[in-house]
């Protein structure tokens, strides 16, 4: 009987060694997926990641340019066309609503302000996400850019 219990002392540090051992296993594997997880998710996948740029489809041009008030005294006279996506079909937009954009987000502004390359660019942008926002339908993306055809200060 005593020789069982010297067995079974024996036996026991054993079962904690490797029971240590499974849990430090288990931990480092966590660890290491977590590690790796965290790894790919703050990497992104590229393709993922980049939306599908749209294809281009036709193109809608406005028929006449128009005259916008700027600050000042100041006017533009503006003539633009819109670049729509192949998904959004071959007919063309309504220019209407693009006419209304382009007058909200011109009017007012300074003269100094379209002067500069920096400026037009930014006011582009503007420009041209209003023009998406309005021309997006059942998250179908009709319009994908604006080109300007007549752009004059005075």
């Amino acid at each position: 009987m005593a020789d069982e219990k010297d067995a079974a002392a024996a036996e026991a540090p054993k079962k904690s060694k490797k029971m240590l051992m499974i849990i430090i296993g288990i931990v480092v594997v966590v660890l290491a997926g977590g590690g790796a997880g965290a790894f790919f998710m703050l990497r992104g996948d590229s393709a993922e990641a980049k939306e599908e740029a749209p294809v281009k489809g036709i193109v809608t041009a406005i028929d006449n340019t128009i005259t916008v008030n700027l600050a000042d005294g100041h006017y533009l006279k503006l003539g633009f066309a819109l670049q729509q996506t192949e998904e959004g079909g071959e007919e063309a937009v309504d220019i209407n609503e693009a006419l209304n954009i382009a007058i909200e987000t011109y009017t007012g502004l300074e003269v100094a302000e379209l002067e500069t390359e920096k400026g037009r660019d930014a006011i582009k942008e503007e420009f041209l996400a209003s023009l998406i926002k309005a021309y997006t339908e059942e998250d179908v993306k009709m319009v994908m850019d604006v080109y300007f055809t007549s752009f004059v200060t005075q």
